[in-house]
């Protein structure tokens, strides 16, 4: 494994919430992964993983991939991923995933966005024929508490909070391309494809590249644990 990496668990995660849905539930029609942290400082998962690439990442990558034969035995099946459009400043660094060389928590964000919408690429050819779709969207930016982490000088919080009234969207504006890849007829049979107010966009070639998103997903598969 390349310098910089943090050694894979001994086994996969078993969560019993995971446990309980593939053994008691007799389908899965969709799957979002909308788990996010954002700018957070420098800290580590319970399995040793920097924080945002941790959850925001591997977390999905995980839980997906334990779920995948419910998935693919409920098909026709969806999965959705949300993303960000800051995936744009991000980039795949193989020699220090972790941030253990170096943490900044901007580019961080933004890697593991990148990193979903990598994920989503090969999943959905690897997907192809079996009936079961992955999409990714961005969501925009949406008045949550996602932005803890973010320093506002307390003089300029009245005017954040007008701005974040009048121009971002609420959690409901926020999920309705979730809600679209999840349900709309318009969408079905599409996938690997990247969405933005329930409208397919463009991606930068650093979010197409195949060799990139199939490195990614063997080393997160041994990092996860899935492979030794």
């Amino acid at each position: 494994m390349p310098r910089g990496h943090t050694p894979a668990p001994q086994s996969p995660p078993r969560s019993p919430p995971v446990q309980a849905t593939r053994e008691e539930e007799p389908r899965l029609d969709v799957l979002i992964n909308n788990a996010g942290v954002f700018q957070c400082p420098y800290m580590k998962t319970e399995d040793g993983f920097e924080m945002q690439f941790g959850v925001n990442h591997l977390g999905h990558f995980l839980l997906t991939n334990l779920l995948l034969g419910l998935l693919k035995s409920s098909a026709p099946s969806r999965i959705v991923v949300v993303s960000s459009k800051l995936y744009k400043y991000g980039d795949i660094n193989f020699e220090d995933l972790n941030s253990e060389q170096s943490y900044n928590k901007s580019f961080c964000y933004s890697r593991s966005k990148l990193a979903n919408i990598l994920f989503t690429r090969e999943l959905a050819r690897r997907l192809e024929g079996t009936n079961v779709t992955v999409n990714v969207l961005h969501p925009g930016i949406v008045r949550t508490n996602l932005g803890r982490h973010i320093h506002i000088p307390l003089l300029a919080k009245p005017l954040f909070n007008l701005v974040s009234w009048a121009f971002f969207k609420t959690p409901l504006e926020g999920a309705q391309t979730s809600i679209y890849l999840a349900s709309s007829p318009d969408v079905e049979g599409v996938s690997g494809k990247y969405f933005g107010d329930c409208k397919e966009e463009e991606l930068l070639p650093k979010a197409m590249d195949e060799s990139i998103a199939r490195k990614l997903w063997d080393i997160s598969e041994v990092m996860v644990g899935i492979l030794k």
